[in-house]
């Protein structure tokens, strides 16, 4: 409660202070942001989806618990102590339902938002904005949605005040005009979103304060903190739409009529430093990233690929780049829905980064052992790391070096780019 505290009481002053989420489960960007942490001793965020994470595994195939017990054991493997490091459950509701009658899909959303909090979850972003498939077509109307949120708060609540193993309660972010979960901008879009109208940003706080209130939810609409917005910020496949204040200002103003929140921002990836830091500034205080940081690693994997080509002395397409191309291509469930079918460019290396999904594929996983191996007996050459992987500090690589920790220094650079956007003071 102290981080999100000084969030709160700094926000809107030349030392407004931010938070960054890593929504990510890749393992790599897991290890990166516990080392990053461990090394700046600033607190460290780590917030599944309920598309990742679930009663049912999810599509890592972890349950809540397990997904915690893997943040617990890897906090303890790189030395964060239990103050810095917050379990956060993402856009939890019944989206993983949404093709059920609401009745059905809430029930499996309570079920869910229970296991998180038994996890260990303390900051849970209540998400119930989608219709269900009882309701009616298009947007759902902005009460049901707040009553839904209510609902599911309260849900949280029971489970911390019968499961004796929790000690603080969870505070919760709230809020329906947000992207869907893991999703970007739409194909084809070339304007970016606009902002929030503050009207609607009123309407949201009034709507869920009610609706909580009618569940005798006063205690825990106090330790609501965030309400999540849209401030102008998004990402498209071969598009970033950068952050611009002069358009977000009125929203930004409204923020002022609620002193005991701020706002979170989702699909922040991609964004330049200074406008991170305008955000944060702004009171944006919780700055979410996930596929910019395996858009990262992912990079410096293609990189490597393309130094072990150079230096076998080989020419055309690195077999690491062709082994994902033909897994893609059989297995298009994770990229079809998001991509023109026949545009390579965006399937491999648009921002949207739908090759996060594939890392764990067996054929994909040994094409990288197998790139990895082979650059270990081979000496790298400085100029082709400046060549091939620009983001990695020259000052990091030397004849010591280990290779396999080039990817994770690369993500690195990403947190580091954040943590300095929200603590301007950090080096």
């Amino acid at each position: 409660m102290d981080i999100f505290k000084n969030l709160i009481e700094t926000k809107h002053t030349k030392k407004a202070c931010g938070l960054y989420s890593v929504c990510s489960s890749h393992p790599a960007v897991l290890d990166a942001a516990f080392m990053r942490a461990a090394k700046s001793k600033h607190p460290v965020l780590i917030e599944a989806t309920a598309n990742q994470v679930n009663q049912y595994g999810g599509y890592t195939g972890m349950t809540p618990e397990d997904f915690g017990e893997n943040l617990r054991q890897r906090s303890k493997r790189f030395g964060v102590s239990e103050e810095l490091f917050i379990y956060g459950g993402d856009h939890l509701g019944p989206f993983p339902w949404r093709n059920k009658k609401a009745a059905d899909a809430m029930k499996e959303a309570v079920t869910m938002i229970k296991a998180f909090v038994a996890a260990g979850a303390s900051k849970i972003h209540l998400d119930a904005s989608m219709p269900l498939a009882d309701d009616f077509k298009g947007a759902l109307d902005p009460a049901i949605a707040a009553q839904r949120a209510a609902e599911l708060c309260l849900a949280a609540e029971e489970e911390f005040a019968h499961n004796k193993k929790l000690k603080t309660p969870p505070v919760y972010v709230i809020g329906t005009e947000v992207p869907i979960p893991g999703g970007t901008a739409e194909q084809g879009k070339s304007t970016a979103p606009i902002p929030t109208k503050p009207e609607d940003f009123h309407e949201t706080i009034r709507l869920h304060k009610e609706a909580f209130a009618c569940k005798r939810l006063t205690a825990a609409w106090s330790r609501v903190i965030a309400a999540v917005v849209q401030p102008g910020v998004e990402f498209g496949a071969m598009h970033v739409y950068p952050y611009r204040r002069k358009p977000a200002k009125e929203l930004m103003s409204a923020l002022h009529d609620y002193p005991s929140l701020v706002f979170e921002g989702h699909s922040t990836d991609y964004q330049q430093e200074q406008c991170l830091r305008m955000l944060v500034e702004d009171g944006v205080a919780i700055l979410k990233v996930g596929p910019g940081l395996t858009f990262a690693m992912r990079e410096a994997l293609f990189g490597l690929a393309y130094i072990d080509m150079e230096l076998s002395g080989n020419s055309g397409k690195p077999d690491l780049i062709i082994t994902l191309e033909k897994t893609m291509e059989f297995f298009p469930d994770s990229w079809k829905d998001y991509y023109n079918e026949d545009n390579r460019v965006e399937m491999l290396f648009g921002y949207s980064d739908r090759v996060r999904y594939y890392w764990d594929n067996p054929i994909v996983m040994s094409s990288v052992r197998k790139l990895m191996e082979s650059l270990s007996h081979k000496k790298i050459p400085v100029q082709l790391i400046s060549q091939y992987i620009p983001h990695l500090e020259p000052a990091f690589f030397s004849s010591s070096t280990n290779i396999r920790e080039i990817p994770s220094a690369v993500i690195d650079s990403e947190l580091k780019k954040y943590e300095r956007a929200c603590l301007p003071s950090s080096v």
